[in-house]
């Protein structure tokens, strides 16, 4: 999923909420792609960047690149590069990353979705780009970036965009990373979110449960035609095959990117059985290495059709190890999904059959798919959409939860992240920024109090005690505690100028604490969409879609707070006002933030202890 792609924006009217509104398992032999002049020119630099600023020449210590001329033995029956030949590059670019960074052998341990946009055929080239975004403790995310050249034409096309989580792995000793310290600004945001697509991965199985507390498969089945259904049983595919020395990678277990080809070609073939054509893959979603294998073992590669739905199919496949001398005891080892399609003469999806799923573990798989689809709408619609397609306001509902909050603290991150903000003013250590971008113009007040920043984290946390401080806040009402980290509130606020309707606002509140040292407390807050919470003549209803605070330790009862706002046009004048200096509006407000901080900072908010 290209998490980067989105931008936040909003619209607003009060300085504090809405202010005023505003991806396996090791490398092989394929390492000999790079030429030994680059791969020397490569390794060379990377020592001499660790020193260097950022600017013209400057490359990320753990970056590497591969070009690959597409030749036929890489193709598939249509003179497409084959997604399994894809993968195992893949792998092996992001693996070369991940060692870089560790200095040691690592392992992967999961590769997120992965949409695939274009083709690429026999004679283009290929240009991979891997580079580690984030180190936790023993694993690292690692960016992988995949385009595709004509050389005839000079065109160039972007195919997909891939995460992978890598392992850090060393017999007999607990490895712990180095930390990275980004540069750029892309280096700064993808650092930044890093730990909330993180904690996404983690909470991913809890979110399938909650889906399907409320699925009803029977009424599905039930509207739809029966004479055109294929049991899925039909589909099924199984396939063995034997790690041999030129499968396994440099630590002696099987090649990640070869079993994930095997994988492919299994699934491929399930998807064929249903559709009598030949499928094109669009997205794989998430590989999970659970453990590894070695020379010698045989991998059973299952692979079924699970649901289709109408233009699209999903076929789950999953692996197994086993020694000869152990069959009966078979480790799972992988598992994915993988979404076909079948296209026509001009390139538009086919129709397909419906399935007919077995009882039992069929009917499961067939409802984990139809959560797995709506998972991957509201990914593609609230995650990894262009600014321009998304509203402010989306409707919350709690099956969407997990990204709307993904997306309020990315969101956040990613304008904290950016490198052109101006100093506007300085007003008794109260600093006021600002930010113009081609659609957008953001503020972002900062000052350092003596209060402890998990106290302040706390105080800033709990919005009902905002009008304490706050004089754009009328009133405040929690709607819903949604988790320990996450809250809706509505919000009423005075009319803004020559207004003559009080504001109010539906909001969600994200509060994170900090992933590792260094990193900031986080409220990130955005508009979403209630239906209890309708708009109404008495009020007008404003939006934002990226406010909030960042909280750095800056020593002992020593924080810097930090507030950052990206407004609209219709409040435009009242944010030029304040950052003109015309106005002290904001000056005022955040000295009162300060006031309200110190006098509280030995208080304790029971509510929110639990954070």
């Amino acid at each position: 999923v290209d998490h980067s792609a989105f931008k936040p924006t909003g619209k607003l009217v009060s300085l504090a909420l809405h202010g005023p509104p505003p991806r396996l398992r090791g490398l092989s032999g394929l390492a000999s792609v790079f030429s030994s002049r680059t791969s020397r020119k490569s390794v060379s630099r990377a020592g001499d960047d660790n020193d260097m600023e950022e600017g013209e020449g400057y490359r990320n210590p753990t970056e590497v690149q591969m070009s690959q001329l597409v030749l036929p033995c890489h193709t598939n029956h249509r003179g497409e590069l084959s997604v399994g030949q894809l993968l195992k590059w893949i792998d092996t670019m992001a693996c070369l990353s991940a060692e870089r960074h560790a200095g040691c052998p690592c392992v992967t341990a999961s590769m997120d979705d992965i949409y695939f946009e274009h083709t690429i055929s026999v004679g283009q080239v290929v240009n991979i780009k891997a580079k580690v975004n984030r180190a936790f403790n023993s694993s690292m995310e690692v960016g992988i970036q995949v385009a595709s050249e004509d050389l005839c034409s000079e065109k160039q096309w972007n195919v997909c965009k891939a995460l992978a989580t890598f392992v850090a792995h060393r017999e007999l000793t607990k490895v712990k990373l180095k930390q990275i310290t980004p540069r750029t600004e892309e280096e700064k945001t993808e650092h930044s979110v890093a730990a909330e697509r993180r904690r996404m991965r983690l909470v991913y199985a809890d979110t399938i449960k909650g889906l399907l507390a409320n699925y009803a498969i029977q009424e599905d089945l039930d509207s739809r035609d029966c004479s055109c259904m294929v049991p899925a049983e039909k589909t099924r595919v199984e396939s063995v095959e034997l790690v041999l020395p030129p499968h396994a990678n440099h630590q002696g277990n099987t090649f990640g990117g070869q079993i994930m080809a095997w994988m492919e070609n299994v699934a491929t073939i399930a998807a064929s059985r249903l559709c009598r054509g030949h499928p094109t893959l669009k997205a794989i979603e998430m590989f999970h290495f659970r453990g590894p294998s070695q020379v010698g073992d045989r991998l059973v590669l299952k692979a079924i059709v699970n649901n289709a739905f109408k233009h699209s199919m999903e076929v789950g496949v999953c692996v197994e190890a086993y020694r000869q001398e152990a069959e009966t005891h078979r480790r799972h080892i992988n598992s994915a999904f993988m979404t076909f399609v079948v296209l026509d003469a001009d390139d538009q999806p086919q129709m397909l059959p419906w399935i007919w799923p077995q009882p039992g573990e069929g009917e499961r798989r067939y409802r984990e798919a139809s959560a797995r689809k709506k998972i991957r709408l509201d990914r593609k619609y609230i995650v990894s959409c262009k600014q321009a397609e998304m509203p402010l306001s989306v409707p919350w509902d709690p099956s969407n939860q997990v990204y709307l909050s993904y997306n309020n603290v990315s969101s956040l991150k990613m304008l904290m992240a950016k490198d052109d903000w101006v100093l506007s003013s300085e007003i008794s250590q109260v600093r006021l920024y600002s930010l113009e971008e081609d659609k957008f113009f953001s503020f972002h007040l900062e000052m350092v109090v003596h209060v402890d920043a998990a106290q302040a984290f706390l105080l800033l946390s709990d919005l009902q005690r905002r009008p304490e401080w706050d004089k754009h806040y009328r009133s405040v009402e929690l709607v819903q505690q949604v988790d320990e980290d996450d809250a809706i509130y509505h919000i009423i606020s005075p009319a803004l100028g020559r207004d003559a309707k009080p504001q109010d606002f539906v909001i969600l509140a994200s509060r994170r604490k900090p992933c590792d040292n260094g990193d900031p407390y986080v409220i990130a807050m955005r508009s979403v969409t209630l239906p209890t919470y309708c708009e109404t003549p008495e009020y007008r209803r404003a939006e934002t879609l990226c406010s909030g605070f960042c909280l750095w330790r800056e020593g002992d009862q020593l924080t810097k707070v930090s507030y950052y706002n990206q407004v609209s046009p219709d409040i435009l004048n009242y944010v030029t006002t304040n950052v003109s200096g015309l106005s002290s509006e904001f000056y005022t407000t955040f000295k009162a933030c300060e006031r309200f901080l110190l006098d509280n900072r030995n208080d304790l908010a029971p509510s929110l202890q639990t954070l």
